[in-house]
């Protein structure tokens, strides 16, 4: 059973911060090397960081679970007003703002869901019916990968 943090402690250590969040420690190193949160060091050169980072990562952890990227997380949080933790009200912003990529990642996985058996999508592993599809590669214009299942902006 992970040790209970009591409530007046205004920080955590990594371990502390991962046994509370359910986060691994080689995750939330990651995090902050990405700038996602961030710690102070102690003159032990530990990491402290601070309570309110559980609710960052929470918000991480539900952004990434929804397919949103880690780069956009971290502009999200960089908008903050003063690198502060994520509001009721900043989820609900952000979240209707990230809508239109969930339902384009929607509408890709659908797509690929109703042609998985056709073809890869013209990356191609189906040449023969991809020289009636795609005759002269002429997708290749249109970028790398399988051109047919993937919706424009959501290849990085």
């Amino acid at each position: 059973m992970a040790e209970t943090v009591p409530w007046d402690h205004d920080e955590l250590s990594v371990g502390e911060l991962a046994a509370r969040s359910g986060v691994a420690v080689s995750a939330l190193h990651f995090y902050e090397r990405q700038g996602l949160i961030s710690s102070r060091r102690t003159s032990g050169n530990q990491r402290r960081f601070p309570r309110a980072t559980l609710r960052r990562v929470a918000f991480i952890r539900v952004s990434q679970r929804v397919g949103i990227p880690l780069r956009r997380i971290g502009e999200a949080l960089a908008a903050l007003p003063g690198d502060r933790t994520p509001t009721a009200k900043d989820w609900r912003r952000l979240s209707q703002a990230w809508q239109a990529d969930l339902d384009a990642r929607i509408e890709q996985l659908q797509a690929l869901r109703d042609h998985l058996t056709d073809c890869i999508g013209c990356g191609c592993l189906s040449l023969r019916k991809c020289q009636l599809v795609n005759g002269r590669d002429a997708l290749a214009a249109q970028g790398p990968g399988p051109r047919n299942l993937l919706v424009d902006g959501l290849e990085a």
